[in-house]
C-alpha cells in the first residue's frame, strides 16, 4: 500500500487493530507502514489520506475524556494491509473499546449537519456521496435518517 492508493477500508482497518486511535497514532502508524515497504514517507499524503477516509466516513471523530479518537466508521469494511501485524508491537498505543453509542451519535450528529451544509450550498457530488453514506449509516448504527435522506434525493432530483 502505499499512501497515495490507500483505501478507506485499509485506513479503518489500521485504526480496527487498536479499536481507536487519535490522528497522531494514525499517522504514525502509516508512516510506518510506508517506512517497512521501503517508501517514502510522506507527510502531507498520510494527512491527505486520513482526510479522505473521514470526510467518506471510513473513520468516525468521536470525543472520549478530553481526546479525540478515531474509530471505523459506517462506510467501512475495515481491511487490513500488508504489513500491519507488527504494528502493535512497534507502536506504543494502547487498546482502546469505543462505546457505540458514542460513535453512531458523533456519526449522524455530523451526517446531519454535512447533509444540512451540502444541500444549502448546492454541493450536488457531496449531496450524492451523503445519500450513498445514509444508507450505511443506518446499518451501521441501527438509526433512522430516512428523512434527512429524502432531503438528500430531492436535492438531487432538482439537479437533474
Amino acid at each position: 500500500m502505499t499512501l497515495a492508493d490507500a483505501t478507506g477500508d485499509e485506513l479503518a482497518g489500521v485504526v480496527d487493530l487498536f479499536g481507536a486511535v487519535t490522528r497522531t497514532e494514525l499517522e504514525d502508524a502509516l508512516a510506518e507502514l510506508a517506512f517497512k515497504r521501503g517508501g517514502a514517507v510522506d507527510d502531507e499524503a498520510i494527512e491527505a489520506a486520513v482526510d479522505d477516509a473521514i470526510a467518506g466516513y471510513y473513520l468516525v471523530p468521536v470525543d472520549r475524556d478530553g481526546t479525540r479518537l478515531l474509530a471505523p466508521g459506517p462506510a467501512a469494511f475495515p481491511a487490513l494491509p500488508e504489513g500491519v501485524e507488527d504494528l502493535p508491537h512497534i507502536l506504543d498505543v494502547p487498546e482502546r473499546e469505543p462505546d457505540r453509542a458514542e460513535l453512531v451519535e458523533a456519526a449522524e450528529r455530523r451526517f446531519r449537519a454535512e447533509a444540512a451544509r451540502a444541500v444549502d450550498a448546492g454541493d450536488a457530488d457531496r449531496v450524492e456521496r451523503l445519500f450513498d453514506v445514509s444508507y450505511d449509516l443506518e446499518t451501521w448504527g441501527a438509526t433512522d435518517v430516512s428523512g434527512v435522506r429524502s432531503r438528500l434525493d430531492d436535492e438531487l432530483e432538482n439537479r437533474n
